[in-house]
């Protein structure tokens, strides 16, 4: 049973930092790796062919052990937009299809879409979440099924949705999302290293994930995982180093039609950033060592702790059955008590997130049962 690793973080004693949906705090060595790899910059010379291939190499291999994914399957890609372009680039809508994608959906997962509609006459067709509170999110997932018609082009949604972590069944909605031929995007970004996901069980076209949450990464570098049905479309960018034999620095102007093998076609121009890569591989081993089944088994036990303090309350997580441990929504019960409860937050340096009239709480494993009872006695202050 792992216990907490606030050592390897350098987050206060007198800071409850409960927002790693938000973003992140850099580990130490995560830090260190970065501040090696801009040093670097400064000694041009000493930086060889090899040093533009084998980091971003090894970070493909450690993101694929991470969601169960072959290497070569793992672009490395600057933000979730960008994957959204891959897919939106490669094909073509017509006039009266549609895109499902669950309601107040992160906008990265939407504009994309959103434009290819508007540009090709199609429609996006948007699943509200139920009101009722038993059993919500059992209902908001029959609904996006019962969505998906044999006019859906495209299913876009996250793991589990930012707001709240309410989590979705990305299995039975693949399957129907297989069933009418529609191309399956998953963005894993509020999700992936922290709870579990398994790219050949999900089947996804695309897994798209930001690094710089639960990556624990730098921000501008995630990966995007491709299935079999994008590998080799054509990717929206041109750079010279997803292009065949790139490693050979002579022949550049040698142009090539054919591209690197796998998903690298799709690699962000300047991938090979010389601090965000050793960044990212650095925390991505991290994870790796830890495993993800511990953090999300640790995060359960900081949930519980909250759950239990606030039993009496007037205020409601996300039923258990319906999120993940490491995000989760606490519902205020009344809203006009807003500003009083981020008031009470504040004054005990509590970071948390407010997302329409809920509180969204991340925990990781640099939080300690300390922060979530903090955090309770701040709710409960709001409150009396």
């Amino acid at each position: 049973m792992i216990e907490s690793q606030r050592h390897l973080f350098s987050i206060p004693d007198s800071v409850h930092y409960i927002n790693c949906a938000f973003m992140a705090p850099l580990m130490k060595s995560v830090e260190e790796a970065g501040i090696a790899g801009v040093r670097s910059k400064s000694a041009p010379w000493k930086i060889g062919v090899d040093e533009f291939f084998a980091p971003g190499e090894e970070l493909r291999r450690l993101a694929g052990r991470l969601v169960n994914a072959p290497p070569e399957q793992v672009a490395l890609t600057p933000a979730v937009s960008y994957g959204t372009a891959i897919a939106a680039n490669a094909i073509t809508l017509r006039a009266g299809q549609n895109v499902v994608v669950p309601a107040e959906e992160f906008p990265s997962v939407i504009y994309g879409w959103r434009q290819r509609c508007q540009r090709d006459g199609a429609t996006m067709r948007t699943v509200p979440r139920p009101e009722q509170d038993e059993a919500q999110g059992s209902a908001w997932n029959a609904r996006i099924l019962e969505a998906i018609d044999q006019d859906t082009a495209v299913v876009a949604l996250s793991i589990v949705h930012w707001t709240d972590g309410t989590l979705f069944d990305l299995e039975s909605i693949g399957r129907r999302a297989r069933d009418v031929g529609a191309v399956y995007i998953v963005d894993g970004t509020q999700s992936v290293g922290a709870y579990s996901f398994d790219f050949d069980a999900i089947r996804p076209d695309l897994l798209l994930c930001a690094g710089y949450k639960w990556l624990l990464g730098p921000y501008s570098l995630g990966v995007t995982v491709v299935g079999e049905r994008f590998l080799d479309a054509e990717p929206f960018e041109h750079n010279w180093a997803n292009r065949a034999q790139s490693e050979n620095f002579s022949g550049l102007a040698d142009y090539k039609d054919a591209y690197q093998p796998g998903a690298r076609r799709y690699d962000v121009g300047e991938r090979a950033n010389f601090a965000l890569v050793p960044m990212l591989n650095t925390a991505l081993t991290q994870i790796l060592e830890w495993g993800v089944d511990a953090i999300q088994e640790y995060c359960a036990r900081l949930v519980a702790l909250v759950e239990s303090r606030l039993a009496d309350s007037p205020y409601r997580l996300t039923a258990a059955g319906d999120r993940g441990a490491h995000l989760f929504g606490i519902r205020v019960p009344d809203p006009d008590r807003l500003p009083h409860i981020e008031d009470e937050l504040r004054r005990r340096n509590v970071f948390v997130s407010l997302r329409g009239t809920s509180i969204r709480v991340s925990p990781h494993l640099y939080n300690t049962e300390s922060d979530m009872a903090v955090l309770a006695e701040a709710l409960l202050a709001a409150v009396d």
